[in-house]
């Protein structure tokens, strides 16, 4: 038994995954088992000088600096400069990455800098499809954070300006480049699962900073914040540093939960599943802890109706971010098939390998012992007769894949961006594949503040 477990875990180690049922074949055994998943071979190469990429930040914010230190990992990316428009942030920036980085409020001058090569922006949402299209045009290429649009209707102009000047464009929902979902996509193209029924998707938070109540630096004031340049063209109200710190609460600048995290969610299932995405929307929720002058949801559920098509069946979903979890953090993606399910977390993939059985079943909780005895017995010794032949159903052991220690999914995602621009390799998440991911999400706020079904066609990229 020893060797055959040693035997397993070395063979499926070494080619990554095993399709069909093969994958468990080599196990013979019922017990867990845990398979580490290769990195991506992302070797760096030595460049010259005159090869570095160098980079501006537009939006100094929690994922900007995320998104700086990741970018400063790949080999040849430096910092030049940055634009923000708290003050604060801009001596942060200087304070962290030195001296010699340009600051400014205004990041159009960042764009019309020739010396500037790529550009992050990690604004608002409310900015994003103005400073994409405008990074494109001025020659960036461009890490645009995710969603990729406010509003639905914003989307087709990025599309035709990302074709038009044919920029390197990246939607940061770092998922998409993941070895966990690389495998995840591998197994559910093996069959492993069967044909998909069903996707539940979850993204829980309990706590005040998962809930964006983000700290507000003391010195915030109409002095040290570009309140009217941050407005932009969302409607003028007076200066509120709370809006200012904390715009994810405010429809005027964020998208809500399901612009923040169910992007993710749709981003990793339309990997996996090669889909362009669903056809009718129907989302629900509410205001149930966090009145905090907030005027967006801290609770929405959704159900989702995927169509049929080449690459996959139709299919539903089940999705919902819940800021009010009490203590639990549902964190998440399950495929559920009928051949069995895999869970896709942050770090690890599990599946589970269980067919339908292959023949009818009696006996437990069943009507077989409200018959007579004698004809109790006559049925089963039909079905024995019947079904003597029949192989019994097998079973799996579970499978559980993970990611090796210290891995991050945001590095292979700004790799795959740099890569883009050095060597010409496809983007994982351009802006055809943001919409797509965006536009179920702001699909579901429709819903919710319209209460209303949304019907939308993924091939056309249009509500319907």
């Amino acid at each position: 038994m020893k060797d055959n477990r040693r035997q397993f875990i070395r063979k499926v180690a070494g080619m990554g995954i095993a399709a069909g049922a093969s994958t468990w074949a080599q196990a013979g055994v019922s017990t867990n088992r845990y398979v580490e998943i290769k990195q991506n071979a992302h070797e760096q190469k030595q460049y010259s000088a005159n090869d570095k990429i160098r980079l501006a930040a537009i939006g100094t914010g929690i994922i900007g600096f995320y998104n700086i230190d990741t970018a400063l990992s790949i080999h040849g990316v430096e910092l030049v400069a940055a634009s923000d428009l708290y003050e604060g942030r801009l001596t942060r920036i200087k304070e962290k990455y030195g001296n010699h980085i340009d600051t400014t409020r205004d990041y159009r001058e960042l764009l019309n800098r020739k010396d500037i090569d790529a550009v992050l922006i990690a604004t608002p949402d409310h900015w994003h499809d103005i400073m994409s299209i405008e990074a494109m045009k001025a020659g960036k290429a461009v890490y645009c954070e995710k969603p990729m649009v406010q509003k639905i209707e914003q989307g087709k102009a990025v599309i035709d300006t990302e074709k038009k000047t044919k920029a390197v464009y990246q939607v940061g929902s770092q998922g998409s480049s993941s070895i966990l979902m690389g495998q995840a996509k591998k197994l559910y193209e093996a069959g492993e699962i069967g044909e998909l029924v069903l996707v539940e998707a979850a993204y829980d938070r309990h706590s005040t900073l998962g809930a964006w109540q983000y700290s507000v630096p003391p010195d915030a004031s109409p002095q040290t914040v570009d309140w009217d340049r941050f407005l932009g063209s969302a409607p003028k109200v007076p200066y509120d540093p709370i809006r200012f710190f904390r715009w994810r609460n405010y429809q005027d600048y964020g998208t809500g939960i399901a612009g923040d995290l169910f992007v993710h969610l749709f981003s990793w299932l339309h990997y996996i599943v090669s889909s362009d995405g669903p056809e009718r929307i129907f989302a629900t929720g509410g205001l149930k802890y966090w009145k905090d002058g907030r005027n967006v949801p801290d609770l929405m559920t959704a159900v989702v109706d995927y169509p049929a098509t080449a690459k996959h069946p139709a299919f539903h979903m089940q999705i919902r971010v819940n800021f009010v979890a009490g203590g639990d953090r549902a964190e998440g993606l399950k495929l559920v098939g009928t051949e069995g399910s895999m869970f896709i977390g942050w770090d690890t993939l599990t599946v589970k390998k269980t067919p339908l059985p292959n023949i009818p079943e009696y006996g437990g909780y069943d009507s077989l012992f409200t018959f007579p005895e004698s004809v109790q017995k006559d049925f089963i010794e039909r079905h024995k007769a019947k079904y003597y032949r029949t192989s019994p159903r097998m079973e799996y052991p579970e499978l559980v894949y993970k990611t090796p220690a210290g891995y991050d999914d945001r590095r292979d995602h700004w790799a795959n961006f740099i890569g883009a621009m050095r060597e010409g390799i496809p983007v994982n998440q351009n802006s055809t594949y943001g919409l797509r991911a965006a536009a179920p999400s702001l699909c579901a706020n429709i819903s919710y503040f319209e209460n209303k079904i949304v019907k939308w066609d993924p091939v056309k990229m249009m509500v319907v």
